[in-house]
């Protein structure tokens, strides 16, 4: 009796060192620290320039678009309108501009050429009428009247012989050095607002910037959209990084380059993160201190780490846990 007694008490303190042992380890075990961050992509959201009513949706969400490919189309009636106009000012400038170098019509120069003709015809005989009245003036047979009449004549018709002449010339000439230079420069006007009118069209056709998935379609066939209205929204998921709100206490232990083993829940498996940038302001305060206990706010400050892996499968908006104690 008394030695079963003793083997009960002796039991009975191994049970408590135990006890206290086990207890003194699950206090003194330090519970991991665990940072969560939320993966994130590039988002592209395709406009256009100019507005109108969505003629053709060529894509669905969550469709995959190569770079180039076709989006949405506009319906347009006034730009063509306007590129009507457009034309038809350029081909007005073109004919201006080719009056300008061309010179006259074929009619007019000889019409110019016959008056000059005919002026130094009149030249000719002025100038013969005058030889004679001078020699009948010289032999005293006609007065001083008349031979003044003859050489007001014959002044008259080089005159008009002279100005046939230029005028001659000016139409065979065409237009003048100023005249032809403004006509191109029309011409040149024109061309650059059909060009633009042009450039609107093409932007009525909106393509893909970029390879990716169609996330959302804002705006249906027949919807009327603005200016730079964004109707469809692509992620590019080649470029995808994980957020991490990390407080400012934690930064001397991180940096770009950093290497960390980050968790992903929706993929059940672990994945190889390098840190590409740290903020260079906080976000906002994380804990707030109590003045009179003498602490002071802990600020917040943005880390983002991509994938060391491409093509692990992550997607925008899932969660990444990664042990603090691990990082490096």
């Amino acid at each position: 009796m008394k030695k079963s007694y003793i083997i009960g008490i002796v039991l009975a303190v191994a049970v408590v060192v135990v006890a206290v042992v086990l207890t003194g380890r699950y206090l003194q075990r330090r519970t991991p620290l665990l940072i969560q961050g939320t993966v994130e992509c590039t988002t592209y959201k395709a406009s256009s320039k100019v507005p109108g009513r969505i003629e053709s949706m060529k894509v669905r969400e969550g469709e995959r678009v190569t770079k180039g490919q076709l989006l949405y189309t506009l319906s347009t009636p006034e730009l063509n309108a306007k590129l009507l106009q457009a034309e038809a000012l350029r081909s007005a400038a073109e004919a201006l501009d080719k009056q300008a170098v061309t010179g006259a019509r074929k009619q007019q120069k000889e019409a110019a050429l016959n008056l000059w003709k005919k002026a130094q015809a009149g030249l000719e005989l002025a100038e013969k009428t005058y030889e004679r009245v001078k020699n009948l003036y010289d032999a005293g047979v006609v007065p001083a009247q008349k031979l003044d009449e003859a050489r007001a004549n014959y002044e008259a018709m080089k005159a008009t012989e002279l100005a046939a002449r230029a005028q001659s010339d000016l139409v065979d000439d065409g237009a003048s050095k100023e005249d032809k230079a403004a006509a191109a420069a029309k011409v040149r006007q024109a061309q650059g607002a059909v060009d633009e009118v042009e450039s609107y069209i093409g932007d009525a056709m909106v393509y893909s910037p970029v390879t990716g998935e169609v996330s959302t379609v804002i705006a249906e066939e027949g919807e009327l959209v603005g200016t730079g209205y964004p109707v469809v929204a692509i992620l590019d998921m080649s470029d995808l990084w994980v957020v991490f709100n990390v407080k400012e206490t934690m930064l001397p232990h991180i940096g770009v380059g950093t290497r960390m083993i980050g968790y992903v829940p929706a993929l059940d498996r672990d994945l190889e993160f390098e840190v590409s940038y740290v903020s260079v302001q906080a976000d906002f305060a994380t804990w707030a201190a109590t003045r009179t206990q003498g602490g002071f706010d802990i600020r917040t400050f943005a880390v983002k780490a991509r994938p060391v892996e491409l093509g692990a499968g992550l997607r925008p908006g899932m969660s990444v846990l990664v042990d603090w104690d691990k990082i490096g």
